[in-house]
């Protein structure tokens, strides 16, 4: 089963709120309650491949990427002048998936709202061959393997501010604005400086990663990173956001073999793996 078989068997989620509109939101944790009426429930089949693609794969040194997590989408940022208006790149080789490079610049939009504009992309998405040669070069204190990189996903990227250097990014107005800011609009600060236990990788301000909304907005309520946040999910199985009255439900499914779950009918829903052994299935309530 290709990527597009996988992308396609869903229909992507309404966007939500711009940061300056999103004004409240809570959190349910349901357990095993059914959301809906069965006669507003259509069959739909989940397979092991679903395991490992989505925004929400789990990348470390335990777990590499599969052929199909990578995402689809890869462009060259410099040879996109639309998705670049917003902010500058440290060289012309910056590739990263077109879709998250367009929710990026959103994102931008709204710090240069906020007088915070001037950010950089110093890299981006790593195919196999550039993070085996960085290994190499670098070595295993300041690079992963080929595979266990979130970089080769296309859905990272590292930041910095024109005014400062990559490192330095932490003093910066745009360093801070990130950390404030970005879960308002999916992404994630991937590697936060009180949980490299976790993480297995040191503070790393520059280093973000999107997951998408409303996953980003849970995450920072619970003060989770991506590994915290899977367990709670996985704990959990069901919960809802409320999110300025528009109703999200997510659950998680342990995928052995195929399985048909239960998903809305006249909904929109997304699908993620967590690259270990599950499926979060995220469904938009129609009220």
């Amino acid at each position: 089963m290709t990527i597009a078989i996988l992308l396609s068997a869903f229909t992507k989620l309404p966007n939500l709120l711009e940061k300056d509109q999103i004004k409240e939101y809570s959190i349910v944790e349901n357990g095993n309650v059914d959301l809906f009426p069965s006669e507003k429930q259509k069959n739909f089949k989940l397979t092991t491949k679903h395991i490992y693609n989505g925004d929400l794969l789990l990348v470390n040194n335990m777990f590499p990427i599969q052929e199909n997590g990578i995402k689809s989408d890869i462009v060259n940022l410099a040879e996109h002048p639309k998705l670049t208006k917003q902010y500058a790149l440290l060289n012309n080789d910056i590739t990263l998936s077109k879709e998250i490079g367009l929710k990026f610049s959103d994102m931008m939009a709204a710090a240069k709202k906020d007088g915070v504009n001037h950010f950089m992309i110093s890299s981006g998405f790593r195919d196999f061959a550039e993070q085996a040669s960085l290994y190499e070069t670098l070595g295993s204190d300041y690079a992963l393997p080929a595979g266990y990189s979130e970089h080769n996903l296309g859905l990272s990227l590292d930041i910095g501010s024109t005014k400062k250097t990559m490192y330095e990014a932490k003093e910066a107005k745009e360093g801070k604005w990130i950390e404030n800011n970005a879960w308002k609009y999916g992404f994630i600060l991937r590697y936060p400086k009180d949980k490299s236990a976790i993480t297995g990788i040191e503070y790393e301000p520059w280093h973000i990663r999107y997951v998408g909304l409303p996953h980003s907005i849970i995450m920072h309520e619970k003060n989770f990173v991506l590994e915290e946040y899977l367990d709670y999910l996985k704990k959990k199985k069901t919960i809802t956001i409320t999110i300025d009255q528009k109703v999200y439900a997510l659950s998680y499914y342990h995928v052995t073999q195929n399985l048909t779950i239960q998903v809305p009918v006249n909904g929109q829903f997304e699908i993620s793996g967590n690259n270990i052994d599950g499926v979060i299935v995220t469904s938009y309530l129609y009220k």
